[in-house]
């Protein structure tokens, strides 16, 4: 099962539990994140509204080119499980995606080696509530990861802030993703997302629905949902704190599932993606290397891995 962390407790004594869940199945649920209900209540109402709109409109602010994941990304243009080397069809969702915003005057921001991590974000004229829904979610949901950072890291047995500096100008990820009723039974290998690995370091994932939902693959296979609880923020181990950790921590394959036949409700998902600096290089933290043991990655820069990896999907 997926372990439930109360946040409330002091990071000494999550970080063990942290430690353990990680290794085992590479996800958790945070209980007293500290997420205002407001915030997150603010942000699916703004959702509702946006995929609420004809699609003429909501195209009008499109993703601009595959490899920015920035915009809308309408039905049919995303394919998950290609990031495992699957071919299905495509996922059963709409998406709207935004990054970093507020960027200081710099050429760290804009000189080629950034692209694709700081592209424009493109902010809808309607509804007038969305953007400063995301830009509240994302300053709140930012505190906890950075909480999360500080965790990994002592449980790892190093300095509570050594994962600080790799992630002070972080090109992560927001994305409202809409799972909408099926009008016709889905294809043969169909699902609203397809088994994936996520490419970050650590994602953090809230729903208003747990019908037809996120499912995580157990060693054996099975498949295993999180908790269910609009209280909870479902936290998981990404490829690139994968690699940093010599696969100590696993980044668990997992999907959205399809709803029961006759559902017709939409599923609104919120996952944030967080990812350290474009160019932070990722190679095997000491204290995950045994005597004798050899790297099992070589190192990359996580700009480089992401525009190989993330490019897989987009069709």
């Amino acid at each position: 099962m997926i372990p439930v962390l109360d946040y409330s407790q002091s990071d000494e004594v999550l970080a063990p539990r942290l430690w353990k869940a990680f290794r085992e199945i590479g996800f958790v649920a945070l209980a007293g994140h500290g997420v205002p209900a407001a915030t997150t209540d603010a942000l699916y109402q703004a959702a509702n509204a946006f995929f609420d709109m004809p699609a003429a409109l909501k195209k009008q602010v499109a993703r601009p080119r595959p490899d920015q994941n920035r915009g809308y990304i309408a039905y049919g243009e995303e394919t998950l499980a290609r990031l495992g080397g699957q071919q299905t069809p495509p996922d059963h969702k709409e998406i709207f995606s935004i990054g970093p915003f507020d960027l200081p005057d710099d050429t760290y921001y804009t000189s080629p080696a950034a692209y694709p991590s700081f592209a424009p974000n493109l902010w809808p004229a309607m509804p007038a509530c969305l953007q400063p829904a995301m830009r509240a979610y994302w300053h709140a949901v930012t505190k906890v990861a950075r909480r999360t950072l500080g965790i990994c890291a002592i449980a790892l047995g190093l300095p509570a802030e050594y994962f600080a500096p790799l992630t002070d100008r972080h090109i992560s990820m927001l994305r409202l993703i809409s799972y909408p009723p099926y009008e016709r039974p889905p294809e043969a290998g169909q699902l609203r997302a397809g088994v994936h690995t996520d490419l970050n370091m650590l994602t953090f994932v809230h729903a208003n629905s747990d019908t037809g939902g996120l499912e995580v693959r157990a060693r054996d296979d099975t498949w295993l949902a999180p908790p269910a609880s609009s209280d909870l923020l479902v936290v998981n181990v990404g490829d690139i704190l994968m690699r940093w950790t010599n696969d100590l921590w696993i980044s668990t394959p997992h999907r959205v599932a399809n709803p029961p036949e006759g559902w017709r409700q939409r599923r609104i998902s919120v996952p944030f993606f967080f990812q350290a600096n474009y160019d932070t290089i990722v190679e095997c933290l000491a204290p995950c290397l045994a005597a004798g043991e050899a790297p099992k990655y070589p190192p990359v820069s996580v700009g480089a891995y992401r525009a190989e990896r993330f490019a897989k999907t987009a069709g």
